[in-house]
């Protein structure tokens, strides 16, 4: 193997990591969310519903039962205030819950506060000359006025040792009472992008919540209130259901006609985002909505009826919230039950897992519970893992392993998945499909055959994973190459159990086919295929062990096999050439030379050699490229598709042959056709899922990496070398020039360099999504048993990446739609972290 001496990275490649950590930007990322205390969404079906009278009610009846202990605290959150200062939320429910105070007789004393955070600069002028405030111009950005007002308020009662407080803020105001999305626009400067509000609420969230926590046993409910319909749009337009809020929450219904279709709507657009509603409530207007709604939801959510408001506008209300206490009580006592059995669960289920699951490619005596990751819900490329330490809460990691390879959807394709998905699962279900078409099918199909089999192959064949696909494939090729040598036998009347010929591959080793006996056979020995994993094994194949190329210490490098084939070694089996193209993945996450690869494949071809591309791992984009052929510069007899095919959200495999392969099949007799299958072949919501990922990741208008007249990633560039006519020395003297070299801004350059350079890291791969680090290890501490990466992976996943290794070598993964700030903080994540793992290892050594 050629090696390059070590150097120390210099002093300027440090300032250059501390630049790019402090100036770097964060995208948007779903809420951390605190759980010690229940944190509830108000939701409505319809604007004018009522949501403040629900709040304004919860809040009455948290703070001011009598049955209730003092000491408790209600938090009130506007994220979003239009036609404000005139109507203001937040403020309706600090003056009208002193007013209950006092007719409640409530006995404890009450602290009140009312702040408005940011406002439009039109509300800012608007609120300030209202009250004889001075403008002040230095308070006004490009986006809105740092308001920060806040008015308080207290209500002495008989017991005045114990105090319950009510918090109400508005976040974001503007002053014109239209949606927010065009008060946003017609209020100049006044555009909030979603970030901004995710984070604002996220803070006003955790607020205080230490200092709370250290008082101890102090109750807590906070709400958190939306304007408008579930579906109405906030200040950038995009709808508030498809912020990753993701909190439980409260659905006031529509009690007038026609509400009935619009609280089921405002439902069902919620449960498709992955909302829990706990509660529908909304005003009795006679129509006895409630029946068919606790009908359509079978009872499964509690539906409450509050009494009718009063027709005149200037009623204080008083006697209504009155009527509607016991209303309020019920929905109360619904949502902290609720909340007490959601914690219930989340606490327990690490323990429940340990005892009944049987986790793949784990080692169960090597979990302890506490290592259980709790995945509450996922938001695009965020795991939500709730975390059970001194402060319980739901904390943001990113999933470095795209759930295992498969996931590539930001959250907007997920909830389009979702909605595609679901429209198929109610219009088709499941349908056989031998004989039969139906549009998700056929569409999937195109456009495969127009994407990754563009050019060469004519036939879509469809599974359900990459392991089925494989033996698939090798049952065409197979049949492929006894077609092409005249060693095909008609069986028809005779023992089809007869064996005429042995058949074997032609394969590299390190690579990895799936877990199915035949896609095994087809792979080098391994710690897959070991006799502990597999005694059936016996590896029918001639494994080429090839050239690999990667980063170490800023340089690319090539490693040489101890022997180069010159030419395909003559063999008395007849073989079926297969190769996991370009990258090697349960294999270590190697990089196979890709001029090596052309060069077999071109040969293999010129001997009428099937050749088989497994791109389940590699294909749609994995790798910067809808397909690695495009980086081979050659084309498969068959390939093999899956994981990212479907975004990751639902199994689904393919096949694709050429024309050449799928006639070896045709014939008058039906044991000529290929007899294999699968009850769910080319279901129709993987077919769905499947078509709309495919569309997604290659439109420039929804995946923004995406250049395409050139059909790659954004600013991938790759050295190119003719060797239509070169010789095998040709290969080997110039192999390492000829490689595949990415300047792939995914991955900053830059940080790469930095991490290959560091003294903890052996070798560095990164391609397309893919970024894989080999550490510097040996022994017992090198290969796929090892444990050496586990305390630094433990320690990135509370800096809030999610890893997994393949023992001594970890990687990061992103998706086709993932954004380079979003690479580059989980680099200098890693990066940091190997600077802390590098000190301790140090330490070891040394004692």
């Amino acid at each position: 193997m050629l090696r390059l001496r070590r150097h120390h990275y210099p002093d300027h490649h440090r300032r250059i990591l501390l630049r790019l950590f402090h100036h770097s930007t964060f995208h948007p990322q779903p809420l951390d969310l605190p759980l010690c205390h229940p944190t509830y969404q108000i939701w409505s079906a319809n604007t004018s519903l009522g949501k403040t009278l629900v709040s304004a009610g919860l809040s009455s009846s948290f703070l001011l039962s009598p049955a209730s202990s003092a000491n408790k605290k209600f938090v009130y959150l506007k994220p979003i205030q239009t036609g404000y200062p005139h109507d203001s939320d937040s403020r309706f429910l600090f003056t009208k819950l002193p007013s209950l105070s006092l007719r409640r007789k409530f006995p404890s004393s009450l602290i009140l506060s009312n702040s408005i955070l940011f406002s439009s600069l039109f509300a800012a002028k608007s609120f300030l000359s209202s009250r004889d405030l001075p403008f002040q111009p230095e308070k006004f950005n490009s986006e809105m006025y740092d308001l920060n007002f806040r008015e308080e308020n207290r209500i002495s009662g008989e017991e005045d040792s114990s105090v319950s407080e009510l918090v109400c803020k508005t976040l974001f105001a503007w002053e014109e009472a239209v949606s927010p999305h065009l008060a946003a626009e017609r209020e100049s400067g006044g555009v909030v992008g979603d970030s901004k509000v995710i984070e604002t609420l996220g803070k006003c969230l955790r607020d205080g919540l230490e200092s709370e926590i250290e008082r101890g046993k102090r109750e807590i409910l906070c709400i958190v209130e939306t304007a408008g319909g579930v579906a109405s749009p906030g200040p950038s337009g995009s709808l508030q259901c498809d912020l990753p809020f993701r909190l439980p929450g409260i659905l006031v219904g529509d009690g007038r006609l026609g509400g009935i279709s619009g609280t089921i709507s405002a439902y069902e657009s919620l449960k498709l985002r992955g909302y829990d509603v706990v509660a529908v409530v909304f005003e009795d207007h006679g129509l006895v909505n409630e029946v068919p709604l606790m009908s359509y939801l079978r009872n499964r959510v509690p539906v409450l009826v509050l009494p009718p408001l009063p027709q005149d506008s200037s009623n204080d209300l008083m006697e209504w919230f009155d009527e509607s206490h016991n209303v309020f009580d019920s929905l109360k006592n619904i949502m902290l039950l609720a909340y007490s059995e959601r914690i219930q669960r989340l606490c327990d289920m690490p323990k429940r897992a340990g005892e009944l699951f049987w986790w793949p490619f784990t080692q169960h005596k090597l979990v302890p519970e506490e290592a259980v990751t709790v995945i509450d819900s996922r938001c695009g490329e965020n795991f939500s893992v709730y975390q059970d330490q001194k402060n319980k809460f739901i904390g943001q990691q990113f999933d470095a392993c795209a759930s295992w390879w498969t996931q590539g959807p930001d959250a907007t394709l997920q909830i389009e998945l979702a909605r595609d998905m679901g429209y198929t699962a109610a219009r088709f279900g499941h349908v056989m499909f031998p004989e039969n078409v139906y549009e998700p099918a056929l569409e999937c199909a195109e456009l495969l055959l127009q994407g990754v089999g563009k050019g060469w192959a004519s036939r879509a064949y469809f599974s359900d994973n990459g392991s089925t696909a494989i033996e698939i494939a090798l049952k065409m090729a197979f049949r492929k190459f006894s077609f092409d040598h005249d060693v095909l036998v008609d069986f028809l009347g005779k023992d089809t159990t007869e064996k005429c010929v042995e058949l074997k591959v032609l394969a590299l080793k390190g690579s990895y086919h799936g877990d199915t006996l035949g896609a095994m056979e087809a792979q080098a020995p391994s710690p897959y295929t070991g006799f502990l994993q597999q005694p059936w094994y016996s590896g029918r194949g001639l494994f080429l062990d090839p050239p690999t190329v990667f980063m170490y210490n800023s340089k690319w490098i090539l490693s040489l096999p101890e022997l180069l084939y010159s030419e395909i070694v003559e063999h008395k089996d007849i073989m079926v050439r297969h190769c996991s193209t370009v990258v090697h993945a349960a294999g270590g996450m190697h990089m196979v030379d890709p001029l090596f690869q052309r060069i077999l494949v071109k040969e293999c071809q010129n001997h009428k050699i099937p050749v088989i591309f497994d791109e389940v791992f590699t294909g749609f984009w994995r790798l910067g490229v809808e397909t690695t052929a495009d980086l081979l510069g050659c084309v498969p007899d068959i390939a093999c598709y899956g994981k990212l095919l479907t975004g990751g959200v639902i199994p689904l495999a393919a096949t694709l042959a050429t024309n050449a392969v799928f006639d070896s099949f045709v014939g008058d007799s039906k044991l000529k056709a290929l007899l294999h299958g699968h009850s769910y072949s080319a279901h129709a919501l993987g077919c769905a899922a499947a078509a709309k990922s495919i569309k997604w990741f290659k439109d420039p208008q929804t995946n923004h990496n995406i250049i395409p007249e050139r059909r790659i990633l954004r600013e991938f560039c790759i050295a190119k070398v003719d060797i239509n006519h070169c010789t095998p020395i040709y290969v080997v003297k110039n192999l390492v020039h000829a490689a595949t070299l990415v300047d792939d801004k995914l991955w900053d350059l830059d940080l790469i360099q930095q991490i290959s350079s560091h003294r903890t890291v052996q070798r560095v791969v990164a391609l397309g999504t893919l970024c894989a680090i080999e550490l510097q290890a040996a022994g017992c501490n090198a290969g796929y048993g090892s444990l050496y990466a586990a305390s630094l992976l433990k320690k990135l996943r509370e800096d809030g990446v999610y890893m997994r290794p393949l023992g001594n070598v970890i990687y990061l993964m992103c998706g086709p739609c993932s954004s380079p700030e979003v690479c580059s903080q989980l680099l200098l994540k890693l990066y940091q972290r190997l600077e802390e793992f590098d000190k301790v290892e140090e330490k070891l050594k040394s004692c």
